[in-house]
């Protein structure tokens, strides 16, 4: 009998000890069900690359990028044939692979604005994202391409259109406002005169390269509707590059959603921005590798809030958010206290947008909204909601003012989530796909994510741009802000000294921040790499949730995709 009891005490002894580690695998399995991301952007800017995979990473997914001598830049307009057969040697074992089209297809976005393929060799490289899905059918394929966008000017267009449009730009897009009007509500008598002279006043060749880059990019972008009807992609957005509510932009995109309206969003979306997309993407494919589909709260500061049309974009800001949520597999909902995030909309009160180097971001000129929206931010983070923060009313760069109100409070780092970059629909789409993330996260990587939007939105474009942009005529060398040539090592070294002297005075001691590098990896200050030295300490501020661990790979079989 003794002995008998003494079996089934170390039988439960032995079951009580292996429940643990069957929860931890339970859990682990849960976690870690997405290992391995090949990711290719749409160019080598610091946000579409390192920064975007930064997010990825800090999951504990390994993010496989082409390198930057066969990504696109603003003059190396990438080599598709390149990023194919790299594509091609590096599909093994990926768990899931997000690629821009406007990549593999033009070689980069900039590519896609400038290239000088036919459409029949676009058409081509098309179809090998079928071949792709028929090599490996069961590799989750997440794609992102643009509609070309419509700059309303020449300077808008940061040299990145082709030349005509430094000269013609402003009359080009004027032109596309009254084609667009003229489909949708018709046009008034003097609107017909002002389209007929700027068609004469505009080069017939320059407008017919224009107009027949745009045609080949419309055909390209309906054979890939056509292969999200057959499943070819696990999910495909076309984003409406830089646009206003009329333009060429708008005229095709309405277009192709009339091409497209048997699709439903769980398939395929067009919507606006595009530098955001991968981010997107990226998150949808990690939530349904969990099988979760997180929810996202919505809350706007007072004024015109929600029903903002922000700059570069032709729709309600509310419209723009509600797409970025379905693409990153996500819901909306009505409950803060359920929300896997608290998504805080930071908009002027009368809607508009303004540039960071406007004179009105002004750290010492408070707004009421300001200080009102700061005190919002601190009663949700209190009530202990993940809260992330769309920082929208200047393109291009962090609401100072806003900035300020959240250091005196100590909320910089009590937040989830943050962006306050380019424009409104890229930083909502970017802090909604990382935002939703972060409860897979330790606090130490929420914190370096965190500090990595500061330093870039709110540190270098809304300050320190400004700030040695001033001081540019002091430093030998030809070189200006939009080419930097000569003076790009001095820029990088007088901008790395003055994000120091920034962080020092802003933000917590970080050991990271003791010694930051700053490059320009597109010849220009509109864009900065900034790199801080590798420290595994950091600030504590909170603690949130476990790391993602790793499991075990699988194995893909490998098939030529040319």
């Amino acid at each position: 009998m003794r002995r008998r009891i003494l079996s089934v005490l170390a039988v439960l002894l032995m079951m009580v000890t292996l429940l643990p580690a069957a929860s931890a695998r339970h859990k682990d399995k849960e976690t870690s069900a997405l290992q391995k991301i090949i990711y290719v952007p749409h160019d080598n800017r610091p946000i579409s690359d390192k920064q975007t995979t930064e997010v990825a990473q800090k999951l504990g997914i390994e993010v496989v990028v082409p390198p930057d001598k066969i990504l696109g830049d603003r003059q190396n307009l990438g080599n598709p044939e390149e990023l194919w057969r790299w594509l091609e040697d590096n599909l093994d074992d990926a768990d899931a692979a997000v690629i821009s089209s406007d990549s593999m297809l033009y070689g980069s976005l900039v590519g896609s604005r400038k290239h000088n393929c036919s459409e029949a060799e676009l058409l081509i490289r098309t179809e090998r994202f079928r071949k792709l899905h028929q090599a490996y059918p069961k590799l989750p394929l997440y794609v992102f391409g643009s509609i070309m966008r419509t700059p309303k000017s020449g300077e808008a267009s940061g040299r990145e259109e082709p030349d005509y449009y430094r000269s013609y730009g402003s009359d080009i897009f004027r032109y596309t406002v009254l084609k667009d009007k003229e489909e949708l509500t018709g046009l008034t008598r003097r609107e017909q005169k002002e389209a007929a002279f700027l068609q004469e006043l505009i080069p017939s060749a320059d407008l017919k390269d224009w107009l027949g880059r745009r045609k080949k990019n419309y055909s390209v972008n309906e054979k890939l509707i056509r292969m999200a009807r057959e499943d070819t992609f696990n999910y495909l957005i076309l984003g409406r590059d830089d646009n206003a509510p009329y333009s060429q932009t708008h005229k095709e995109s309405r277009h192709l959603m009339e091409e497209s309206q048997d699709l439903d969003n769980a398939r395929f979306q067009i919507m606006a921005g595009i530098d955001e997309m991968g981010m997107l993407l990226i998150s949808r494919a990690v939530n349904i590798a969990h099988q979760k589909m997180p929810s996202v709260y919505v809350k706007y500061n007072w004024g015109r809030g929600a029903n903002t049309v922000p700059a570069y974009s032709d729709e309600k800001i509310s419209d723009s958010i509600r797409s970025a949520v379905t693409a990153a597999y996500g819901t909306l909902t009505t409950d803060p206290s359920q929300a896997d995030l608290v998504l805080m909309v930071n908009t002027d009160i009368q809607g508009k947008t303004y540039e960071a180097n406007d004179p009105s971001n002004d750290s010492d000129s408070a707004r009421h909204s300001s200080v009102y929206f700061a005190d919002l931010v601190k009663e949700y983070v209190e009530k202990g909601y993940p809260v992330g923060i769309a920082d929208i009313i200047y393109a291009n760069g962090a609401d100072n003012a806003l900035m300020e109100e959240l250091k005196k409070r100590d909320l910089l780092f009590r937040i989830r989530a943050y962006a306050g970059w380019n424009t409104a629909t890229n930083s909502t789409g970017f802090v909604i796909g990382a935002g939703v993330l972060t409860k897979y996260m330790k606090a130490e990587d929420i914190e370096e994510l965190l500090l990595t939007r500061y330093l870039d939105d709110w540190v270098y474009q809304s300050n320190v741009r400004n700030t040695v942009q001033r001081q540019l005529s002091w430093l030998r060398g030809e070189g200006y802000y939009g080419s930097l040539d000569e003076k790009r090592k001095a820029v990088g070294i007088r901008t790395a000294q003055w994000i120091s002297r920034f962080a020092e005075k802003n933000l917590p001691k970080f050991k990271s921040l003791e010694e930051i590098q700053v490059t320009f990896p597109w010849n220009r200050m509109f864009e900065a790499d900034i790199a801080r030295s590798e420290h595994k300490e950091v600030h504590f501020f909170q603690r949130l949730t476990q790391p993602v661990k790793k499991n075990v790979k699988k194995r893909k079989k490998k098939a030529s995709l040319r």
